[in-house]
């Protein structure tokens, strides 16, 4: 099986990767941008996302694990709302900026993620793809 590998964004004063880091796993819910369901209705139970702190602090923060492919969000009357179940996985040695991200060349090139800061802002989760090489060179120093 082939991991995907995702970009997820909330502001930290709502749901921040410490909290995910403290209570373990949660639902991923409260998603209702099109472009966003799309993306959770692709994912699969083992494909990894990179935790992206948006507002004052824009920055990714840390990995986690989807855990279950994508249902109906339990919460909402209309069946279109997908949620996946997520896991803590690690957290970075140190926070990527947006900054930085905007800087790397390796990322400026793939295409999925040419413009991060609208594709958080959108509120969208956003593919990687399985060839993500360049994504992962970059990011190694602060994951290891």
């Amino acid at each position: 099986m082939t991991t995907n590998y995702w970009l997820v964004k909330q502001e930290p004063t709502s749901y921040s990767f410490d909290t995910l880091e403290k209570e373990g796993t949660t639902v991923w819910d409260g998603v209702h941008n099109n472009l966003a369901l799309k993306h959770i209705n692709s994912m699969k139970k083992g494909d990894l996302a990179f935790f992206y702190h948006s507002g004052d602090e824009k920055q990714i923060v840390g990995i986690l694990e989807v855990t279950s492919g994508p249902y109906p969000n339990p919460k909402e009357k209309n069946k279109r709302f997908v949620v996946v179940d997520v896991k803590h996985k690690k957290r970075l040695k140190r926070p990527v900026t947006l900054a930085e991200i905007k800087k790397e060349k390796k990322i400026q090139r793939l295409g999925a993620i040419a413009n991060i800061a609208t594709v958080c802002n959108a509120g969208t989760k956003r593919n990687l793809g399985q060839n993500t090489s360049k994504v992962s060179s970059f990011l190694r120093q602060a994951v290891y």
